[in-house]
This record gives structure tokens, sequence and C-alpha cells, in this order.
């Protein structure tokens, strides 16, 4: 399962080898001065939106990978059992934002201190 860790000053989203592939990429890491706001997702399998590229998804059930709406750039690991969990919004990054599928968000985001 995807994990958000904070490591000095990156916020790195470490997946696991099933998720490296099913999403086509490796661990994301990201300056936290990137790093604007945090939402917590109630629905957060439906907060995914765009033309996949790369990755796999069923819409509804997962979603992992690289999400391309207009000019935005959605990076999003959410397993089927994920009813909640964050979006990450960034500025001066690789992507516009992250989001990912967790049980307790609200622990999360206490965690990293965002």
């Amino acid at each position: 399962m995807a994990e958000l860790i904070r490591d000095g000053e990156s916020l790195i989203l470490k997946l696991s080898t099933a998720e490296t592939l099913e999403g086509a990429h490796g661990d994301i890491r990201v300056p936290m001065s990137a790093v604007q706001s945090v939402t917590v997702l109630d629905d957060v399998i439906h907060a995914v939106h765009g033309i996949k590229m790369p990755g796999a998804r069923i819409p509804g059930v997962f979603a992992m990978g690289t999400f391309l709406l207009g000019s935005e750039t959605t990076f999003a690991i959410v397993h089927h059992r994920n009813k909640r969990g964050i979006k990450v919004n960034l500025a001066d990054a690789r992507f516009n934002a992250l989001i990912i599928g967790l049980d307790d968000p609200e622990e999360v985001i206490a965690h990293l201190g965002l």
C-alpha cells in the first residue's frame, strides 16, 4: 500500500512493487515547498479524473498512474478498498496533484505536519 513519508524538506510517495508496476511509475519525491494544500477526500476514487497516461484504471474501482485533464497532471494511487484519501496540490512540480487512497487521512496529515 502506498505510503506518504516526510524526509527532511521532501515529501515522498513510496509505492509498493505492485503499485510501481500498475502505476507505471516509481516513488515520487517533491520538495515540501511545492506543497500548496492538502484536502481530505471522503470519496477518493471519484476524485480521479482525466485520461490515464500511463497506468491502470477501472472507473469507480481503482486508479493507479498518471491522469491528464487539460493542462493538469495528477498522479493517483487509489485501491478498491480505499473509500477515503487525500489530495496534495502541488506547484512547480512534475505533477499538479497527488491523490492517495488512505485508511485514515487525518492521521497521515497530522503525522506529516501538513
